[in-house]
């Protein structure tokens, strides 16, 4: 397979958008360790996480192809563009799937017996869209089981301190739900249309957009709660202030009546609250937390 076809693939399954969950991941496991993981916990995590995300990524493409061609904004996308047939995509979501589970398998036995509900999560959610407005919380819950996985890969068990990580997964439940909803306002009249269900075709943009900023509101007090949970301190602290300022800037930038700036607000900041977030309680960690 040639280089150009490879970045084929890439762009289908949206590989850059990786840094939405890998972060997570990373917090996670680094949490678990009391800090750096070992080496090949951290190769199998690695793996399983980037094996999930194209897993869910190829069923997302094969489930709404036909949509996606109806669509004038997705009509470009790779399956209904011919670039890629379904076959192989189904191909891609198999072979993701099998390496997602030999790596849960490679990990710990309780993560093996995860992984099928993890699959069924992140596989079903294209499909949540085709009967409540509540699809957006499901794609929270496939990216909010980041940091939970990471953690029961390193302890292979829920114990002491577990309370921190699972208040940090349900702060990315809300964090995702809030800003996969300004996304679905690109859609609002497609949606409409097809029959589909969404928060803003639901509610209406302006309506959807208030629920988003307060889900929003309630990742940054989960977030703040994970930390005291675990005992981190002033520079965790100081990255969710931060992460604070990115989503208030998010919301500022995108009006019922101006979708212009969406992309930034769904790909570019986000990216770079998942970093932030990342970097702030790694670097806690190394200077004395969790307590």
């Amino acid at each position: 397979m040639d280089l150009e076809r490879v970045a084929v693939y890439g762009h289908l399954v949206r590989f850059s958008h990786t840094v939405f969950a890998l972060p997570f991941a990373v917090m996670g496991a680094v949490l678990a360790a009391g800090g750096a993981p070992g080496l090949w916990s951290s190769v199998w995590i690695l793996l399983a996480m980037v094996s999930a995300r194209t897993a869910a990524m190829a069923m997302n493409r094969l489930a709404d192809a036909g949509l996606d061609a109806e669509n004038p904004r997705t009509a470009g996308r790779e399956i209904p563009a011919g670039r890629v047939r379904r076959g192989e995509v189904r191909v891609l979501l198999l072979a993701s799937a099998a390496v997602f589970v030999l790596s849960c398998a490679l990990l710990n036995p309780l993560v093996l017996a995860l992984s099928p509900l993890a699959l069924a999560v992140l596989l079903s959610y294209p499909f949540a869209k085709r009967f409540t407005p509540l699809c957006h919380v499901w794609l929270g819950i496939g990216l909010g089981l980041s940091p939970v996985g990471a953690w029961v890969a390193v302890r292979g068990e829920f114990g002491p301190g577990s309370g921190a990580v699972l208040l940090l997964g349900a702060a990315v439940v809300l964090w995702v739900a809030g800003f996969d909803v300004i996304y679905a306002l690109l859609d609002v009249e497609f949606d409409r249309r097809k029959g589909l269900f969404s928060l803003p075709a639901a509610l209406g943009p302006g309506p959807a957009l208030v629920v988003s900023a307060l889900v929003h509101l309630g990742t940054v007090v989960l977030l703040f709660l994970a930390g005291r949970a675990a005992g981190l301190g002033a520079v965790y602290e100081a990255g969710v202030g931060g992460t604070a300022l990115l989503l208030l800037y998010e919301h500022a930038i995108v009006r019922p009546s101006d979708l212009r700036r969406v992309n930034t607000a769904f790909f570019t900041l986000n990216g770079v609250v998942s970093l932030l977030l990342m970097g702030a309680l790694v670097l806690s960690v190394a200077l004395g937390g969790p307590a």
